[in-house]
């Protein structure tokens, strides 16, 4: 996501940081990088021309001591940038029955959006539901069913019924949604705004009585996003935004930085970007956190973001179960299978890497690219070759390497070769030395990014970071 104006931003502050004095010349330099990757993102002129000003003064005020005036810049461009990328609003899930309606154009991303947000909530302990209320388009309820069955989420469907607020009412009158906290409302849409959506928008609100009424929006639309939401809010009156595609444009920054511009229009009820959208993937959704999602852009990482991205592969019994064995220090081969699965489940190693403090700048030339694509066929091998090992030899791996006839046995009976059951080895060592190293830090405090950078440096070395 916004991958120049990452690298931008954490060169102007490395600049800044390191440099002996501010002169003209140096903080002209780093001001022009940053109005040329902000403008290439998408940002507002107005906001970019705000924002080169404030820096420029700060540079050549008189009244801050040199020594002080590096910090205070890089402050206040931390401080602005954060302005323009709003507040932070999380959606809240009531004690009582939840009802979060959809809206937006034709192809915003509605239907793919209502099941990451199932599943995200439903991994976290809600009982969810998904209803389809898009009559007019058919393949958007196959989509809906479909996604919904392979990422097993319950869902309510109608397939004849051609009437929204009816096909509503029919569930209302058979009691089928009674037992939901959370209820997930996909809606049509159309390619403008017309009368004919306002009608059935303003209709289906009127039954529905919904608790949010979330506007989803592409990034691609860039600037055009604060327009867009003010119709809607104009006649739905919408309380946040979901913002889509952020992994695939360079106009997210505009996508983001129109909602906090509107944002800061509507005082009396604030609106805010719940979540961003960041691939295909049922897991590829963030709950949007303009500090947390600042610090990555600067190199800084996003702990908070990484631990909710893992919540969300795994169901809570799963989660008790696993960190139970953390706690003891030891993983079996089983749990590697379970850990790499997950990994890819996260979007692979490029995605996540951001999320590490110090990871993006140690991994330069160490990692490579797509880290984690293509693993199917690695997992399916390992788990073939774990079904051929006996209890004893799962639990204990390291009996393996002390009798290596055993070795021999198991690529035997699985026709692979005796490397690929020492990779896996190589796999089942490299993440319990990480689990020992876990324990070593107080799990009362979390964990600093200098202690990160540490754990990140250990595993890079001699290629043990291999996936």
């Amino acid at each position: 996501m916004l991958e120049k104006l990452s690298e931008v931003l954490k060169k102007a502050t490395n600049r800044i940081a390191n440099a002996i004095f501010l002169d003209k010349n140096l903080v002209d330099s780093i001001i022009r990088d940053l109005q040329r990757a902000l403008i290439e993102a998408d940002v507002n002129i107005v906001l970019v021309k705000d924002l080169s000003d404030k820096i420029r003064k700060s540079a050549f005020d008189e009244r801050i001591k040199e020594i002080e005036k590096k910090e205070h810049m890089i402050k206040l461009l931390h401080d602005e940038l954060l302005n323009i990328l709003g507040e932070y609003k999380p959606l809240k899930i009531q004690k009582s029955q939840n009802r979060i309606m959809l809206l937006g154009l034709y192809g915003c991303g509605k239907t793919t959006t209502a099941n990451k947000i199932a599943n995200y909530y439903a991994k976290r302990g809600n009982k969810v539901a998904l209803v389809g209320l898009d009559v007019h388009r058919p393949a958007a309820n196959e989509q809906l069913k479909q996604l919904a069955e392979k990422n097993k989420l319950n869902y309510f469907i109608d397939f004849e019924e051609k009437n929204a607020v009816k096909l509503w009412k029919k569930l209302e009158q058979q009691k089928k949604l009674k037992d939901y906290n959370l209820i997930i409302i996909d809606t049509a849409g159309r390619h403008n705004l017309d009368k004919g959506l306002v009608k059935e928008i303003k209709e289906i609100g009127d039954e529905i009585k919904p608790t949010e009424s979330i506007l989803v929006m592409p990034a691609d639309i860039g600037q055009a996003a604060k327009k867009q939401a003010q119709e809607f809010k104009d006649v739905v009156n919408i309380s946040g935004v979901i913002i889509t595609r952020m992994d695939s444009t360079a106009k997210g920054g505009g996508a983001l930085t129109s909602c906090a511009e509107l944002i800061k229009l509507e005082n009396k009820k604030k609106v805010g970007v719940y979540f961003i959208g960041t691939g295909e993937k049922v897991n590829d959704i963030e709950e949007f956190n303009p500090e947390a999602f600042l610090s990555r852009l600067l190199g800084m990482g996003d702990l908070k973001t990484l631990i909710e991205k893992i919540k969300s592969i795994t169901d809570e019994k799963q989660q008790e179960k696993m960190q139970k064995k953390l706690e003891e220090g030891k993983l079996s081969l089983e749990d590697v299978i379970e850990q790499v699965k997950s990994m890819n489940s996260l979007g692979g190693f490029d995605k996540i890497k951001s999320m590490i403090p110090g990871f993006s700048e140690i991994g330069k030339g160490k990692i490579p690219e797509n880290l984690m694509e293509n693993q199917e066929q690695r997992i399916s091998k390992w788990e073939h070759i774990i079904k051929s090992m006996t209890s004893e030899e799962k639990e204990n791996p390291e009996l393996l390497e002390k009798e290596h006839s055993r070795i021999s046995r198991i690529a035997r009976g699985t026709g692979v070769n005796n490397s690929d059951i020492r990779a896996l080895l190589k796999q089942y060592k490299m993440l319990n030395e990480m689990v020992k190293s876990q324990t070593q830090f107080d799990p009362e405090k979390p964990i600093s990014q200098k202690q990160m950078m540490k754990l990140a440096k250990k595993f890079m070395k001699k290629g043990k970071l291999k996936f």
